[in-house]
């Protein structure tokens, strides 16, 4: 019964641990020259404050639709925010006039595609999505 007890917490210690796996990897147009990105980076990026890669390419970031569940990891993995708080700003940024929320796109593979045909493109999806055709990036804490 000790065996078994002991078992099930390290189960459950393995299962908490996973909890705050990545469920995304982040990928760029292959004619991309970045190789990394930091998550202050990406939040610059999604948050439209970072414009323009390093080569002078306009940067083009597409997302998930609000009610995905990798949305929502990726919010509180690299802004530290709930997707609700995020359109919220984006509210707010459109009506001042400040700035437009990024493309939306419904599926992995269509953010796959969108990617691999605009040079400027960034996006996320799940890490199981095959990313053929595109660069994955590494991400630095």
């Amino acid at each position: 019964m000790k065996e078994f007890i002991a078992l099930f917490i390290w189960v459950l210690t393995m299962l908490a641990g996973n909890a705050d796996a990545q469920t995304y990897k982040v990928i760029v147009n292959n004619a991309n020259e970045t190789e990394s990105v930091s998550k202050k980076e990406l939040s610059m990026v999604f948050l439209k404050k970072k414009k323009q890669w390093d080569n002078g390419v306009a940067i083009t970031p597409v997302e998930h639709p609000v009610r995905a569940e990798l949305r929502a990891s990726f919010s509180k993995d690299v802004f530290n925010k709930s997707v609700d708080a995020m359109r919220s700003y984006w509210q707010r940024a459109i009506f001042s006039g400040l700035a437009t929320a990024p493309v939306e796109k419904p599926t992995d593979r269509e953010i796959v595609e969108f990617v691999k045909n605009n040079e400027g493109a960034i996006g996320y999806v799940s890490t199981a999505t095959s990313t053929v055709g595109v660069k994955t990036l590494v991400i630095k804490e």
